[in-house]
C-alpha cells in the first residue's frame, strides 16, 4: 500500500515502474542519468472513474508514462529531489484539475567516462508529494547497502529460554543489508544541498567500518546519529537493517573461516530517530 505524507486518501492511482535514461553526449554531466519513476496522482476528479466509470477527467496511466519520460528531455539538472519537483511541478500545470501528487524516483547508476557499468546494490532514491497550495513532502534516500564487516561485531546477552538456541558471540563476521531514508527540516533544503547523498554514503560506511557493535541495532542507532549529527538540514532518518550475516561451514578459531549464505528467515531491525 502507497502512503501520502498528507493523509489517507479516498482514491489514488498512478504509473509505476517508468524507466528512463537521459544521455548527455555534449560533455554536460552526468552522461547517463538513470532513474526508475512513480508518479501517484490524487483527488476529488478522479472520484467518477471509480463509481460510474466516467473517464472525462482520468490521464491514462500510459500517458502519464509518455509524460515522465518525455518531460525528462527538459529537465537540466541532475540530483533525484529537482528531478522528482521538476515532473511534480509540470505535471500539476499541465493537469491543474489534479489535487495533489506524489512522484518517487530510484537512481539507476552507471560509471565511467566512454564505456559505463552499473556498480552495483546502491542506489539514491528521492519522494516528492505536492499540491496546489504547495510542498507537501520531501525525502531522500539510499537502498540496498550490502555492508561486510570480518570481525568486531558481537551478539549475547539476550533473553534465554526453551526456545533459544542462538548460542553467544563475541567476534562475527557481521554481513547486513541497510535501507535508509530522511527528511528536511524544511522542503527547500533538499535543493539547496548539493551532493548530500554521496555524502551520507560516506558516512554510513565510514561508521560501519569504525564501530565495534554488540547489536545491529546498535550499528544502525550510531549511523543515525552520526547523520543527524553531521547533516543538519535533515530532520528525521530511518534505518531498516537485514540481518544477513553468513552461516558457518567451518572455521579455524578467529583467523580463518569458510562460510555460505545465510538461510531464510533473515532478522529486520529498524529505526527512527528525529532531531
Amino acid at each position: 500500500m502507497h502512503e501520502f505524507a498528507s493523509g489517507s486518501k479516498r482514491n489514488y492511482y498512478g504509473k509505476g515502474d517508468v524507466i528512463v535514461y537521459r544521455l548527455s553526449r555534449d560533455g554536460s554531466p552526468p552522461p547517463v542519468f538513470g532513474a526508475n519513476v512513480t508518479m501517484l496522482l490524487y483527488g476529488d476528479a478522479f472520484w467518477p472513474t471509480y463509481t460510474t466509470g466516467d473517464n472525462s477527467n482520468l490521464v491514462a496511466t500510459d500517458s502519464m508514462k509518455n509524460f515522465i519520460q518525455r518531460e525528462t528531455l527538459n529537465f537540466t539538472g541532475s540530483d533525484l529531489e529537482s528531478y522528482c519537483r521538476f515532473l511534480a511541478e509540470r505535471f500539476l500545470a499541465t493537469y491543474p484539475h489534479t489535487e495533489g501528487i506524489q512522484v518517487r524516483a530510484e537512481e539507476i547508476p552507471y560509471e565511467g567516462e566512454v564505456v559505463f557499468s552499473r556498480p552495483g546494490s546502491v542506489c539514491a532514491t528521492a519522494q516528492i508529494e505536492l499540491t496546489a497550495a504547495g510542498m507537501v513532502e520531501v525525502r531522500s534516500g539510499i537502498r540496498g547497502f550490502k555492508l561486510l564487516r570480518l570481525g568486531g561485531s558481537a551478539f549475547h546477552g539476550f533473553v534465554r529460554d526453551q526456545y533459544t538456541t542462538l548460542p553467544d558471540i563475541h567476534n562475527r563476521p557481521l554481513h547486513m543489508w541497510l535501507d535508509l531514508e530522511w527528511l528536511y527540516t524544511r522542503p527547500e533544503a533538499a535543493f539547496e544541498t548539493g551532493g548530500l547523498t554521496a555524502r551520507v554514503r560516506d558516512t554510513v560506511l565510514e561508521v560501519f567500518r569504525a564501530f565495534e557493535s554488540g547489536s545491529i541495532q546498535q550499528v544502525i542507532y550510531q549511523v543515525g546519529t552520526k547523520l543527524l549529527a553531521e547533516f543538519p538540514e535533515m530532520a528525521e532518518v530511518r534505518l531498516e537493517a537485514n540481518n544477513r550475516t553468513w552461516d558457518t561451514v567451518a572455521e579455524r578459531g578467529e583467523a580463518l573461516g569458510v562460510y555460505t549464505d545465510a538461510r531464510p528467515p533473515y532478522g529486520i531491525l529498524g529505526l527512527t530517530l528525529r532531531r
